[in-house]
């Protein structure tokens, strides 16, 4: 097998109580890419993420685990007691006695490094998704493994979330696997798309499959009169959607 491959599923079949969840499913991860797990609800997208990540099994087929697999998982979202008194430095070393350097390093690797002594509750939601992130990292991660990113982010947050996952996979060169619904954003942020509906309906570069017939077939209502999000900004935004002008960048000048 290539050596680059980090995390790989052969024919991988799963049935339930008579119901096939999925059918001769194949895909396969490798360093520095990242691939993206598109398809509607109920087309076994979580089952297939939970026998990849070794959670549950499936009823026929092989999985792929390289010796050295180190996982990092993003989840869709943290259920947090609003009650419960809870920095963001307390919340990240709940999982590992990890040091306050540690913590600053993945916090401004994702950008929040100046929440670190906030509230957890009291945060954004984007700033929740990208601490969600920085304790993912912390793992040191070379699979990471991230299930809607974008949840809960406005689509500022979203370009900005997805351009810190494509710089974390080029600096860690880490394989990530992404399950996403945002396909506006993700054809565009993505190096390899499978198109999920028990089995694979297709899969390559993002822009072979966005003209692939089974892939207007599963989207063509959400896809009319929608285009690939693709295109640069002369700015940035803040999380809280304050804008940073390109020529004021370095003296951290601010609008709004």
């Amino acid at each position: 097998m290539d050596n680059n491959i980090l995390l790989a599923a052969e024919d991988l079949s799963l049935s339930i109580q008579g119901k096939t969840i999925l059918l001769d499913v194949s895909l396969s991860l490798r360093e520095s890419e990242i691939v993206t797990l598109i398809g509607p609800n109920g087309a076994g997208k979580t089952s297939l993420i939970r026998i990849l990540l070794g959670l549950s099994d499936a009823s026929d087929g092989q999985v792929f685990r390289r010796d050295d697999l180190r996982i990092g998982y993003v989840p869709q979202r943290s259920s947090i007691n609003p009650v419960l008194p809870l920095r963001v430095l307390d919340f990240l070393q709940l999982a590992a006695s990890y040091t306050d350097d540690e913590i600053n390093q993945v916090l401004h690797e994702v950008g929040v490094n100046h929440i670190i002594n906030s509230a957890i509750q009291n945060i954004s939601g984007g700033e929740l998704q990208r601490v969600l992130l920085a304790r993912a990292l912390l793992k040191k991660p070379n699979v990471l493994v991230m299930d809607e990113p974008a949840q809960g982010v406005d689509i500022i947050g979203q370009q900005a979330l997805y351009k810190i996952i494509a710089s974390i996979r080029d600096h860690h060169g880490c394989g990530i696997l992404m399950v996403s619904h945002d396909l506006h954003l993700v054809m565009a942020a993505t190096d390899q798309v499978v198109c999920l509906n028990t089995h694979v309906c297709c899969t390559g570069h993002p822009d072979h499959i966005s003209e692939h017939p089974e892939y207007l077939k599963l989207f063509g209502d959400a896809l009319n009169g929608m285009a690939v999000y693709s295109h640069h900004h002369d700015h940035e935004h803040e999380l809280n959607g304050a804008i940073i002008c390109s020529h004021h960048k370095e003296c951290g000048h601010r609008h709004g």
